[in-house]
């Protein structure tokens, strides 16, 4: 290894590439880690942190209006954005220095400063070239958004965090969990907003039954959520405002068009192609079990190999190929039964197999499911509904699916996943005792299976 002046150089500070760094470096490898704009990537910057801060910001209307059905009197308010993305920004950045000393204490050396390849070993960053035994690409993705005439108008999820005023209308375009949450965002905190997805349901992927319950719930709470609808032109109008054209020829005003379409594996001009590193056709490196490119010292991780982009499953990529590499081995990344949440309002929760993925892998299956009113809004007055879904294998009676819409979703849904990871099965929810009076009792306490919809 001394032929080399790193054992591994990582080029992308983000959550994936600091933990790889951080375990490699503690496994005893020499280990440089390159980024060229924040540190902790996309979810602590432009992503998971300052969005679930934003969602906590957009719920107190609600909580003002619905204290009155307990007797609290709650005066005249008022919203700031500018405050909340100041104090948004001193989190941040607070954070940016944790993953910074994270780095030093192990010993990991930090070039803040663009790196490119120029060859298997060899890596270019900050006016220099540097050698690496292995150099390990985790850089993430980037917004992608539609070349269409007038582009240069729109916002991105990016800037969406940094918008110098709250916009009083905004059209959000897109249907995947950025666009749902960011759509919610803005209307609870008094945006009026329009979202439009060009396909027939937003949050492909997700179950059925979840994806049209959450779309009622949506709509309730003011939100005009057209599907079949996509914009074909945007055009800036004297006063600054903006005229969107759709596709169907009608147009919508709006103070800000944000666009969350979906990411892109960042690789343009990363010099991937100088070491031969192959490529899927959307930009992604392709990668074998232990994140090995076709380039043998070159690997990649996170969402720049387009697996699974969830901030956790970098992480647990990043420990299995620090193991792997440096330490005893023999770990392999298992994408099965991920729980995930979208933080939507109300708020969706998952983990398992939809109902049509349980059904193509194993024909038939029993579903549970449940719909209610939480007990809060019994007098809170708010016409909010949860909804909850197990699907189980009829001759295993294994889980092989929990879904859930309503409050705390992400939290209730972490908890079960463990159950899922498991292979709990219905009877072991049925043995289990529920806690009384909470939502999360209902996934044990749902007893008569809906009528089979595919009989």
């Amino acid at each position: 290894m001394g032929e080399y002046d790193y054992d591994l150089f990582v080029i992308g500070a983000g959550s994936g590439g600091v933990r790889a760094s951080r375990m490699s470096a503690s496994l005893g490898a020499k280990v440089a880690v390159a980024e060229e704009r924040y540190l902790g990537g996309t979810c602590v910057n432009v992503g998971c942190v300052p969005k679930k801060l934003m969602v906590y910001a957009s719920h107190y209307h609600e909580d003002f209006e619905e204290a009155r059905g307990f007797g609290w009197t709650v005066g005249d308010s008022s919203f700031d954005w500018a405050t909340l993305v100041e104090n948004k920004n001193k989190e941040i950045a607070r954070l940016n220095g944790i993953y910074g000393s994270l780095l030093s204490n192990a010993g990991v050396e930090l070039y803040e400063a663009r790196a490119t390849i120029k060859g298997p070993h060899e890596v270019e960053v900050g006016g220099k070239t540097v050698t690496a035994e292995r150099i390990l690409v985790a850089v993430g993705g980037w917004p992608s958004i539609p070349d269409i005439p007038g582009k240069e108008h729109v916002a991105s999820s990016n800037e969406f965090f940094y918008l110098p005023d709250l916009p009083k209308r905004t059209i959000v375009v897109g249907g995947g969990y950025i666009a749902v949450e960011l759509a919610g965002i803005l209307n609870g905190l008094g945006s009026a907003v329009t979202q439009l997805y060009r396909g027939p349901h937003f949050l492909r992927g997700f179950d059925d039954d979840i994806r049209t319950f959450l779309a009622e719930e949506i709509r309730k709470k003011g939100i005009d959520l057209r599907f079949n609808a996509n914009i074909a032109r945007v055009d800036k109008n004297a006063d600054g405002s903006l005229k969107a054209t759709l596709e169907d020829g009608s147009t919508q005003e709006a103070d800000c068009i944000l666009y969350a379409t979906g990411r892109a594996p960042m690789t343009d001009g990363l010099g991937l192609e100088n070491a031969g590193v192959e490529l899927a056709k959307n930009g992604a490196i392709v990668v074998n079990d232990d994140f090995q490119s076709s380039v043998p010292s070159i690997y990649a991780l996170g969402d720049v190999i387009d697996r699974v982009a969830l901030t956790p499953v970098a992480i647990s990529e990043g420990m299995v190929f620090a193991h792997n590499t440096y330490g005893k081995g023999g770990r392999k990344m298992d994408y099965r039964d991920i729980p995930t949440a979208v933080f939507s309002q109300p708020p969706v929760g998952t983990v398992g197999l939809t109902e049509s993925e349980a059904r193509a892998a194993y024909g038939d299956v029993t579903v549970y499911c449940s719909e209610f009113r939480a007990m809060k809004h019994t007098l809170s007055g708010a016409s909010e509904r949860s909804f909850m879904k197990l699907i189980v294998h009829p001759e295993s009676d294994r889980v092989l699916g929990l879904h859930m819409v309503g409050p705390e979703a992400g939290e209730i849904v972490q908890g079960f996943g463990v159950a899922i990871k498991a292979g709990a099965t219905k009877a072991d929810f049925d043995a289990t005792v529920g806690i009384h009076p909470t939502s999360a009792e209902e996934f044990v306490t749902m007893r008569e299976p809906v009528p089979d919809k595919a009989a």
